[in-house]
Formats: C-alpha cells, sequence, structure tokens
C-alpha cells in the first residue's frame, strides 16, 4: 500500500517550531528546587548575593542572606535576571538524601542502644504564687536569684544546672504550671521529676491542685516539699491530709508520692530534698546517649540588642558543639557561642544540660525543637519538610478532639480515653458530674477528668486539654477573652452547659456517634441605618453604611434599636445606588431591605450573621 503524501504546509509549523526551539535555547535556564536560600540562589545565577536581596527589597520581600524563600518567589526573582526558572527535580536528591539519613539514623540508633550512659534529672519546680519556688532554687544554688526578680515573682523561664555529691541535677524554674504545659503541648515533654512547693503555712490552694493535674497528665513522678516549716502558724500534717483529699497520696500515708518537709528560708531539710530527687530519677532509670549529634528543645529565647537572637536550650540527646549547624524551630544558624547558666562560655553541652546558644538568624519559639545537622544544605531541606510538615497538620483540622468528631476518632482508633477538663460554678456540682461522665466509659473508650475546679474557663484549662488531646466542658461558668483565643488557636473544643442531664446526654451521644453537629454564630458584618425611604407597595428600605465586615443578599440578620432586637429575619433586598448588588463592602453606602419588617428608624443598628458547623 502507498504511502499517502504529505501536504506541502507541513514544513511550515516544523520551521516554526525549529525557530521557537532556538530562540528559547537563547534564554538561560536556572533550575531551582522548591525552596532555596538566597545565597544558594545568586550562586545558581552567577551574581552578587547583594544583587538578589536588592531585587527582593524592591518586591517588598525584606531578607537576608541566609533566608530561605520558595519556589515561585525564586522563579521571579531569577526572571528579573534574565533567567527561565524550572522546577528542579528532586527524586534524585531526595533518594540520596533520604539514603544518606537512613544510614545515619541506623547508625545512630546502633550506637544509642549500646552507648547509652546515665543522664541527669530535669527537675521542673511547681507550685502556689509565693509559696516559696524560686527560693527553694535560690536556697539549692547558694545564690541570690530571687531579688533579680520583678517583687520576688518569677518573669520568665530559668534553666540552672547544680552539683550534688557528684550528682548533677538540672532545675527548670518555671513562672507555673501553665508553660510547663504549654511547651507539652508542642510536643516538648522535657521533665522527669516535678517538685511540688506547698507552703506549710498556706496548705494547698487552688494553683497547687492545678499543678498537680497538670504533672500527673504529663505523667511526671511528683516529689512534695512542704516549705515554710519555720513559720509559727505552719501546719505540715494538715498539708498533707490536704494533699491526700486532692489525690496525691504521700508515703507516709501509704501511697507512693515521697514527701519531703523544708524551709528554704533557714536551708533545713534541701539535703533531704536532693537525696529524695536522686532516687526517684534512679528509680527513673534515666539515660542518654552524649555520642550523637545533639537534639534539644527551646527553653526560652530572645532578642539580644547587640548580639542578636540568644536561645535557652535543654540538650536531651547527644552533645552540642561549637561550630555545629542547628535547626530550630523555623530558623537554623550556627553555634557561634554558648554559655551556662553561670554566664560562662562553654565549648560543648552533653544530655540535660542547659545552655544559651548564639548564632541563629531568627528568634525560635518556646518549645521549638532543636537538631544538630551536617551542615547549610542538610538545615534547609530539613525546614522545608518542617514547613510541608506544618501545612499538612494545619490542613487536618480533625486531629483535636471534640464531640462532633469523637465517634470517628474512637472508631479509627486513635483515642482510648476521653480526657475533660471540667470546671463548674460551685464545688457541689463537681462530683455529680464527674461521677456521671465516668460512668460513661465503654469496652473502647474511658471518660478521664484529667482536671476539675471551680470558676470560669482560663487559658491555663485550655492548655492542659491542648496538651492531652482532650476538650473542656463548663458547667454554668465562661471562658474569658484569653481563654477562648487560645482555645481558637489550639482547636480545643469547649461546650458549656447549664443541665447535667443535657451534659451527660451529650458526651453519650458522641461516645456513639449519634450527637448532633455543633452550630456557631459568625458575624459577617454590622451596618447604621442613616436614612428611611419607600420601597413600593407600603415596603420601606434602610439607607445604611456598612460600618464592618460585609452584607451579603439573603444573609440572616438582627435589628438591634439601642440593645433590644426588634426583628430577626433575611436580607430581601440590597441595592447600590439604583443596582442591586450581591455583596457591600465597609466603608460604604447602600439600600437594604428586610423580609416583613418595615419599621426602620434612624440610629437602629443591623447585624448580618449566619450559622456554621463547629470543626
Amino acid at each position: 500500500m502507498p504511502k499517502a503524501s504529505q501536504p506541502d504546509n507541513v514544513a511550515e509549523p516544523v520551521a516554526a517550531k525549529a525557530e521557537k526551539k532556538t530562540a528559547a535555547a537563547k534564554v538561560p535556564v536556572v533550575n531551582i528546587p522548591n525552596s532555596v536560600g538566597i545565597r544558594q540562589l545568586a550562586d545558581f545565577m552567577g551574581v552578587d548575593s547583594i544583587q538578589v536581596i536588592k531585587q527582593l527589597m524592591r518586591s517588598g520581600i525584606m531578607a537576608n542572606i541566609n533566608q530561605v524563600i520558595d519556589y515561585e518567589t525564586a522563579a521571579a526573582i531569577a526572571g528579573s535576571f534574565g533567567y527561565q526558572a524550572k522546577l528542579k527535580p528532586l527524586k534524585e536528591q531526595r533518594l540520596a538524601t533520604a539514603s544518606e539519613e537512613s544510614k545515619k539514623l541506623k547508625k545512630r540508633y546502633i550506637k544509642e542502644s549500646i552507648d547509652l550512659q546515665p543522664r541527669p534529672p530535669v527537675v521542673t519546680v511547681m507550685g502556689h504564687v509565693n509559696h516559696g519556688k524560686t527560693k527553694l532554687l535560690d536556697a539549692i544554688r547558694q545564690t541570690n536569684v530571687v531579688d533579680s526578680e520583678a517583687g520576688g515573682i518569677t518573669q520568665h523561664i530559668g534553666a540552672y544546672q547544680v552539683t550534688i555529691d557528684s550528682h548533677k541535677i538540672t532545675f527548670l524554674d518555671t513562672p507555673g504550671h501553665e508553660a510547663f504545659t504549654a511547651m507539652r503541648a508542642h510536643g516538648a515533654n522535657i521533665t522527669d521529676v516535678t517538685i511540688l512547693v506547698v507552703a506549710a503555712d498556706d496548705g494547698v490552694m487552688p494553683q497547687t491542685i492545678e499543678a498537680i493535674n497538670h504533672a500527673k497528665a504529663a505523667e511526671v513522678p511528683i516529689v512534695v516539699a512542704i516549705n515554710k516549716i519555720d513559720r509559727e502558724n505552719a501546719n505540715p500534717d494538715l498539708v498533707k491530709q490536704q494533699l491526700t483529699e486532692a489525690g496525691l497520696v504521700i508515703e507516709e500515708y501509704g501511697g507512693n508520692t515521697v514527701c519531703v518537709e523544708i524551709s528554704a528560708k533557714e536551708k533545713i531539710g534541701i539535703p533531704e530534698l536532693l537525696e529524695s530527687l536522686l532516687l526517684v530519677a534512679e528509680m527513673e532509670e534515666l539515660k542518654a546517649s552524649p555520642n550523637q549529634p545533639a537534639a534539644g528543645v527551646v527553653i526560652e529565647a530572645e532578642i539580644d540588642k547587640t548580639r542578636g537572637p540568644l536561645a535557652t536550650v535543654l540538650v536531651q540527646t547527644g552533645t552540642l558543639k561549637l561550630g555545629d549547624t542547628i535547626v530550630v524551630g523555623n530558623t537554623w544558624g550556627r553555634v557561634r557561642a554558648m554559655f551556662n547558666d553561670t554566664g560562662k562560655r562553654i565549648k560543648k553541652a552533653e544530655p540535660s544540660t542547659p545552655v544559651v546558644i548564639l548564632g541563629l538568624n531568627e528568634v525560635p519559639h518556646a518549645g521549638d525543637t532543636l537538631t544538630s545537622v551536617v551542615d547549610e544544605q542538610h538545615a534547609q531541606a530539613m525546614l522545608v519538610k518542617q514547613r510541608e510538615e506544618a501545612k499538612r497538620s494545619a490542613s487536618l483540622t480533625a486531629d483535636s478532639v471534640n464531640l462532633d468528631n469523637l465517634y470517628d476518632q474512637i472508631s479509627a482508633g486513635k483515642v482510648k480515653e476521653l480526657n475533660v477538663v471540667l470546671k463548674t460554678d460551685v464545688q457541689g456540682s463537681i462530683e455529680p458530674i464527674r461521677h456521671s461522665l465516668e460512668q460513661l466509659a465503654t469496652d473502647e473508650v474511658q471518660v478521664r477528668i484529667i482536671h476539675s475546679g471551680t470558676g470560669n474557663i482560663t487559658e491555663s484549662d485550655v492548655m492542659l486539654a491542648a496538651a492531652s488531646n482532650g476538650l473542656i466542658i463548663g458547667f454554668n461558668v465562661s471562658a474569658g477573652e484569653g481563654a477562648r483565643q487560645v482555645s481558637s488557636n489550639q482547636r480545643v473544643d469547649i461546650r458549656y452547659y447549664d443541665v447535667i442531664y443535657t451534659l451527660t446526654d451529650d458526651v453519650a451521644k458522641a461516645l456513639k456517634g449519634m450527637l448532633e453537629p455543633k452550630y456557631i454564630e459568625v458575624i459577617d458584618g454590622k451596618a447604621e441605618v442613616r436614612a428611611v425611604f419607600p420601597a413600593g407597595k407600603g415596603a420601606k428600605a434602610a439607607g445604611v453604611y456598612v460600618t464592618d465586615g460585609k452584607i451579603t443578599r439573603n444573609a440572616t440578620v438582627r435589628v438591634y434599636r439601642g440593645k433590644e432586637v426588634l426583628v430577626e429575619s433575611t436580607v430581601s433586598s440590597l441595592k447600590r445606588f439604583k443596582d442591586d448588588a450581591k455583596e457591600v463592602a465597609a466603608g460604604y453606602e447602600c439600600g437594604v431591605g428586610i423580609k416583613d419588617f418595615n419599621d426602620f428608624a434612624v440610629g437602629d443598628m443591623l447585624e448580618f450573621y449566619k450559622m456554621e458547623k463547629s470543626s
């Protein structure tokens, strides 16, 4: 069969394609990965890093030479220098990196299994305000920390290491259990033992009970220090009884909680307390491998006017050394200097050692993890990975337990315990509710009250629920603005009730997957009536000025006259001048008609809202 002849016009597009290919070849191509450092991008293009920074500034991006930018930004900058950007194929690079990291991890785990050595315990001091937490550390360290604190109250987290009979102990002096739990909520479990300080003349207070519950939720052993026994009105026996009532039974009463009577002021009982700490730590069999790349957590961080970003870090495993390249949270750097808790320069920091480091590009956040890496390239690769994981984490809104998704998480095997923070208006309501909730336990899931108390819901309650992947139930109480903000950021479910039966019924339904979804009201916009005019056939419309948000057609609306709600209805018409409008934003005037309502008056306020399903 003869070949079909080709039409004459085939040559033209072929020539055109060749011409285009030749033209395209004249434009230099630069391969850029998903994320790239500014210095690295400059090297790719063979230009000065300063020129790249200037171009970024022209685009409204303030950056330094070590900053990492995404591919889209880098491609735009490359274009301004006459380069055509192409996304660098990372498959081979990832395979090589993965192989290298796999080998490193394998070596690390093998070494760790044969190179584990005892490490100092990390001890957190908690308790009610003014019960003597910092004074106790002062007695241990033989320094006068209290006088440097405003009003004698701890203003920040301090980390100190002391040596007792050749044994080291690391102490964390926190402003309270909130900071302790906030770190735990970020995944930083840094404490091995908790010292609970209780004043012998004041006894167990609400913050004492909160501290107990926060330590229990973290499954950290507690050593009780009954302080101020030197005072005339001291009553240690009463304190021990109160501790028992709070669920902390000391050894003297047949429990397993170590209790030591002390006076931080007179330095009475301090050796016995330290001996007890070392004994508890020995029972915990605390070990780590010092011969590894360092890993740790940020205790606190700040910007120093002369030295730049400073971070107090607790090294948890491995050894941190001068010159190490480290990734800390969303930043990185090289350790240019290290200082111990006395301000002395040191060259290395082993497990359980607190150290202040200098050399990071930006100030990290408390609770951020520190990881030592091989070089800058590995640091940037790790930052990219962490950011991708953060995006994935942010998109998984169902990760936090709430009554709406509880059954799904139980069915998926993600939840074995429903952790509840219970707050009520009066003490008498706690036990009936606790009993009712605990009776709802099934073979698949236990209901556990991790903290209960009276009064409104606080930020501390929210952080405890967040750290324990739990929820909050309020009975005849509300949450403060700060607590609501934190609950929104941490995605902690808060439920409010005023009838015990309704409360227990909702939880029971949630456990069985039968709870109706909860809806919350979202305010879209507000407007003020500035004129009233006829709208035909006896109807009236309001000329309004949108003061906040926006108005949309068919939106639900309330009409306020003062504090009184005149009507709740829907928007029947929305006009800008004489034209229909779909929505009108803040700062503009418009005409609004409301279904079955004509009684507008100048000065009325309109509130537009919608009901959304709670996540």
